[in-house]
């Protein structure tokens, strides 16, 4: 059931119980989780937080907390499968859901007892009405009713009269049951075909913070940071990213005209949030303008950074501009300041030029005190990397704990730390793109576009993890898209396979959808992999709370790649 007052129907009934939390493991949820923390920090809730990386994660968690727990707050997973299907809970636990993935899973809509969804009315949700999907009991009842009447009270010498009218009423109501529950597969199946990510958990939170007036500074850079996330990670349509900048640049002037009339507004330790119209390039203030241009993805596909000829297009970009190479390859916070002062606008004229139109986008900054100035991708790369960090044995939940740590601003040294990881990420990936297409890795299926990372590629290890491997995917295709001449291949979405775990032969599958500058980032491949895995009894494991990533054992492969290829064609 959708809550209306999240307010009344959430906060005043969690905020006298003891509440299990749990957190799906990306930036978005981590934002939301951190307001949430700090809403029962200030209300002294109890609470206990349990980070699930998939479902067998939630069902374990779920099994070990229900003892104790009435109530389950879940964000950023469990919306869009029947909940109470997988979970089999007692009568008394309710579950609070904040979800992004779409679509909602019907039954979650129309339980009105134990699942309340935190979900933005206002996205596009197309949920199905209750009369097509459900039959009241008594309705299915009425068909057999003709069988009984006519049981065995008669003897069987005689000849059983029936009624001719009754005969055809319960043929004509068959036909209606059948036609009814074919159009409901019909509706079911248009309404569950595709997967897309509504309104970020971390700005629905946030908005309850604002309806409780315990909306502060931390909680709106929280909130900007899982909307900022959703757009690097490509999950939401350009215009849903531009539509929610406005609604946080209103609260944002809000927070900032407050703050004027107070007198610490300029204190060593202030955070200042400010709208900027910033640049497309990752981490460019924390590295070289040079590195920050050749690992971002915009620029390196615009460049073609990967041939000779996009090398030497780069070193006439850099010319245009009239920077001189010692200052581009230092790092930036050396730069000379009468190159910084217009730097932006110099960027933006040259790279008009060379047919980058948008290399700025609508963003915002926040200053911690007068010498730390983050950029909201910044946090969002810093993190992510943190979160999927294989450089020492962490487990996923030690990564989880250093992930949120780094979002508070106490902890200034470990999201440094995080920036310096994202770095090593965005390179690795950079290399893999260059290699991928040099060496012709990219296949055309058919109906697809096919990429497999061959185990002892370096920097595998880091693409078994689902971030790293969306990120590497995006990229790939931008990569593929500008340097095929191929018109067809340009309109196809892109399937890669990377090593998992290789004891157990396991290689993770992502698919996403085309490249193009209007796409609604629905994506089919979640019910695809579903049904090719079906059709072949392929080894998969649908784990993970994005349909379209799942697990499957390296012998089993190829056949699940054919049954792709025939049911897409």
């Amino acid at each position: 059931m959708f809550i209306t007052d999240i307010r009344k129907e959430f906060y005043d009934v969690v905020v006298n119980q003891r509440v299990a939390l749990l957190v799906s493991s990306d930036i978005d949820a981590l934002c939301a989780c951190k307001i949430l923390q700090a809403l029962f920090h200030c209300d002294q809730v109890q609470y206990t937080l349990v980070p699930v990386t998939g479902w067998q994660d939630l069902g374990t968690a779920f099994l070990e907390h229900k003892e104790q727990f009435r109530c389950f707050v879940l964000i950023n997973c469990g919306a869009n499968v029947d909940l109470l299907e997988t979970l089999q809970p007692e009568e008394d636990s309710i579950f609070f859901i904040c979800d992004t993935h779409r679509p909602v899973d019907v039954v979650n809509v129309y339980n009105d007892t134990q699942v309340k969804l935190m979900i933005k009315q206002d996205d596009d949700l197309g949920v199905p009405s209750y009369d097509d999907i459900f039959r009241d009991e008594e309705e299915e009842g009425g068909d057999d009713s003709g069988n009984e009447s006519d049981g065995g009270s008669e003897p069987s010498g005689k000849r059983r009269r029936y009624d001719e009218g009754e005969v055809e009423r319960r043929i004509e109501r068959q036909r209606a049951m059948r036609e009814w529950e074919a159009r409901r597969r019909e509706i079911l199946f248009d309404y569950e075909q595709y997967e897309y990510h509504g309104t970020s958990a971390a700005m629905v939170i946030f908005e309850l913070a604002w309806v409780l007036t315990k909306d502060t500074k931390d909680m709106l850079w929280w909130a900007i940071i899982g909307l900022t996330d959703q757009w690097v990670h490509d999950k939401i349509t350009h215009m849903k990213y531009v539509t929610d900048i406005a609604t946080l640049q209103r609260h944002v002037s809000r927070h900032n005209h407050r703050n004027e009339d107070e007198d610490n507004s300029l204190s060593i330790d202030c955070m200042r949030i400010s709208f900027e119209y910033d640049l497309r390039l990752a981490l460019y203030q924390h590295w070289s303008l040079f590195e920050s241009i050749c690992n971002s993805s915009y620029t390196s596909c615009n460049f073609k950074l990967w041939s000779m000829h996009g090398q030497k297009k780069l070193q006439e970009f850099l010319a245009d501009m009239g920077l001189p190479l010692k200052q581009v390859k230092q790092k930036f916070n050396s730069m000379d300041m009468s190159v910084k002062e217009n730097l932006r606008e110099v960027i933006e004229e040259s790279s008009n030029k060379y047919g980058m139109k948008d290399i700025r986008i609508q963003t915002f900054g926040v200053h911690f005190g007068f010498k730390n100035h983050f950029l909201a991708s910044d946090v969002v790369h810093a993190t992510a990397a943190l979160l999927e960090s294989t450089e020492k044995d962490d487990s996923p939940g030690d990564n989880f704990i250093k992930a949120l740590d780094c979002l508070s601003r106490s902890n200034l040294e470990r999201l440094h730390g995080g920036i310096d990881l994202a770095k090593k990420k965005l390179m690795a990936i950079q290399q893999t793109v260059a290699s991928c297409i040099c060496t012709n890795l990219i296949l055309s299926q058919g109906p697809f576009l096919y990429c497999y990372l061959l185990e002892g590629t370096p920097d595998v290890k880091l693409f078994s993890k689902p971030m790293a491997l969306t990120l590497l995917c995006q990229y790939l295709l931008k990569a593929f898209v500008r340097s095929t001449r191929n018109k067809r291949c340009k309109l196809l979405p892109l399937i890669i396979a990377a090593p998992m775990d290789v004891e157990k032969r396991t290689v993770i599958v992502l698919g996403i959808p085309p490249e193009s500058e209007t796409s609604d980032k629905k994506n089919f491949f979640g019910r695809a992999f579903e049904k090719a895995a079906e059709g072949t009894s392929s080894r998969t494991l649908h784990d993970h709370f994005d349909t379209s990533i799942i697990e499957l054992k390296m012998e089993d492969r190829t056949k699940f790649l054919d049954a792709l290829i025939t049911l897409l064609s």
